[in-house]
């Protein structure tokens, strides 16, 4: 069998180069790269996508693919199974800076640019005082892209409309006014020009953004089956859910940039994120992220298998309907309503999402996507939340690295990699879990101050330690339940 590539598939026909992708992720490649290609072939958008690696490594399967492969979205609707794929053609171009800085300040000179769109992660928007203007490849995807836009502000000469549109996916609040507020820290930071600085505001438009959608990528453990419906080898084959959202703020200007309502699709440009962003992060993602360490020791491996699972299953139900919904000043039959689809989605038979993968940044994530709903609990019902406490407790667990002779799938930034391995050599409970808590990097604030929650917090992880995931957790909400 060939392998998947432009010349194999007579696909030589090229795109202008509209996009700037900082990702080349599972989630990218089945969400706005799906998007992207249905408004080339339905609403002329005829926009390519340039793919960024915003870390270190390589793009080399993709650029032997020539940015194609196939997306299969398989789910059941309205009691009809749903079984479909599609070739994704419109990435024509990858550049990794860390290989070739000098292939990616060129990208800014490229005339037909307009937008750029990206998912680092939460931990991706972020400020690194370290970075300096030819200091590349600069560490943060803030600073490459101020360098960029730097780049594009003195090639163009400051025109007008040289500006890109930017559209940032990563899970945290206002990004894109937070990758904007970033972006002229650097600029004030590396003293470039006020001209640059006024150009970025005024030329540049950022629109917040929420999206939605179960990506879990390649199908690793039943690929001979995907690939046998395929006329090519193709290695990166990506699977996903049917559901799809994709929430902007923004007005008819945008509209008319992207012309999203010439296709069938959940994108929807709106005045407020916020009712959207709070029901899906803290629901969907804080439910995702609170049962990933969770789960992970005690035994599962994917999503479908958590939900399905006696313990596991209520576990997180649990944790969702008594704790993360009550913790939410929305109405209650909304949310509820809301939680239920969440849950299908979780069950649907023909999505395997590998909870090893939804591991990266779980810190950062935790801090945006539960602690706001282990606050919010705490506040308004005076007591901790059961479920989330434990779930914190098996967060600080997973990151010492090992369980019961195995090793944990722990995938994070190398500086907090090596703070939670100077931590667990306190080995005491209770201290572990005050230095964790202590750590304002990590949360943005001193959570020991929280009452009860060290105690808390060390108790769990003395009792899943002594006694397993299943009965530490029923001994420790007994606990609970007589204080």
């Amino acid at each position: 069998m060939k392998l998947l590539n432009r010349e194999n598939t007579e696909l030589t026909e090229q795109l202008p180069l509209k996009i700037i992708q900082f990702g080349e992720g599972n989630f990218l490649r089945g969400f706005a790269d799906y998007i992207f290609d249905e408004l080339n072939d339905k609403a002329n958008f005829d926009a390519g996508v340039v793919v960024v690696k915003p870390r270190k490594g390589n793009l080399d399967v993709l650029k032997k693919q020539d940015g194609l492969y196939h997306l299969f979205t398989r789910g059941v609707e309205k009691g009809e199974v749903i079984d479909q794929k599609q070739l994704i053609s419109c990435i024509q171009k990858c550049v990794v800076p860390h290989n070739d800085y000098d292939a990616y300040l060129a990208l800014a000179k490229i005339e037909t640019l307009q937008f750029l769109i990206s998912n680092t992660t939460e931990a991706g928007i972020a400020f690194d005082e370290r970075d300096t203007l030819r200091g590349y490849p600069h560490n943060s995807f803030p600073a490459k892209v101020t360098a960029l836009l730097h780049a594009r502000f003195l090639h163009f000469k400051g025109a007008h409309d040289k500006g890109l549109t930017i559209i940032p996916c990563e899970l945290i609040n206002n990004n894109a006014d937070t990758l904007r507020e970033i972006i002229l820290k650097y600029a004030d930071l590396w003293s470039l020009e006020a001209d640059f600085m006024e150009w970025v505001t005024k030329n540049n438009s950022f629109h917040n953004t929420l999206v939605d959608r179960i990506v879990p990528g390649y199908p690793k453990d039943t690929i001979e089956e995907y690939q046998s419906k395929l006329e090519f080898e193709d290695r990166l084959i990506v699977s996903g859910e049917l559901f799809l959202l994709w929430a902007i703020e923004g007005d008819e200007q945008l509209k008319q940039k992207i012309p999203f309502d010439k296709i069938q699709e959940n994108v929807q440009i709106v005045n407020d994120l916020q009712p959207f962003r709070t029901r899906k992060v803290r629901i969907l993602n804080g439910a995702h992220t609170t049962m990933v360490p969770f789960s992970i020791l005690y035994g599962n491996e994917t999503v479908k298998e958590t939900i399905d699972g006696n313990f596991t299953g209520k576990f997180v139900k649990n944790a969702i309907f008594d704790e993360i919904n009550q913790s939410i000043d929305l109405p209650k039959k909304e949310l509820d309503a809301f939680a239920e689809t969440v849950l299908d989605r979780f069950r649907n038979p023909f999505i395997k999402h590998q909870l090893a993968s939804i591991a990266l940044n779980s810190i950062s994530k935790f801090k945006v996507r539960v602690l706001p709903s282990l606050l919010a609990y705490e506040e308004k019902c005076n007591r901790l939340p059961i479920h989330l406490t434990f779930g914190l407790a098996c967060l600080i667990r997973f990151y010492k690295g090992e369980w019961k002779g195995r090793e944990l799938p722990v995938n994070d930034d190398e500086t907090i990699v090596e703070k939670m391995n100077e931590i667990w050599k306190l080995k005491e409970h209770k201290k572990v879990a005050e230095a964790t808590l202590q750590t304002m990097d990590f949360w943005g604030e001193d959570l020991s101050k929280i009452d009860g929650l060290v105690e808390k917090t060390g108790q769990a992880l003395q009792l899943m330690d002594a006694e397993g995931i299943e009965n530490g957790f029923k001994k420790f909400a007994a606990d609970f339940a007589s204080a």
